[in-house]
């Protein structure tokens, strides 16, 4: 569900409501050695509780995240929710 790979956090699967509260204290539990941000290439579905779990991240870190690979659908909630830039998502490639 998440790895630390080269200061990143790499997480993998869905990022739903289903998945929210474990991906939160996994996150939390890691974030202090994630200085290069967020990768969510492997994220196979997300919904407003994965933006939640970013934005928990981000508060928790007191810094923006430097999300990248972001799927189209969580890029379209974090702008329908003005908080793209908060988070600084980067596109899937």
């Amino acid at each position: 569900m998440i790895a630390l790979k080269d200061g990143r956090l790499c997480v993998s699967g869905p990022m739903t409501m289903a998945s929210a509260a474990a991906l939160l204290a996994a996150g939390l539990a890691q974030l202090p050695q994630a200085s290069a941000g967020v990768d969510l290439a492997g994220v196979e579905a997300v919904d407003s509780s994965g933006l939640a779990v970013l934005l928990e991240w981000a508060r928790a870190a007191g810094r923006p995240l430097a999300v990248t690979a972001a799927p189209p659908a969580l890029s379209a909630l974090a702008a329908l929710y003005d908080l793209d830039g908060l988070l600084g998502l980067a596109p899937a490639a």
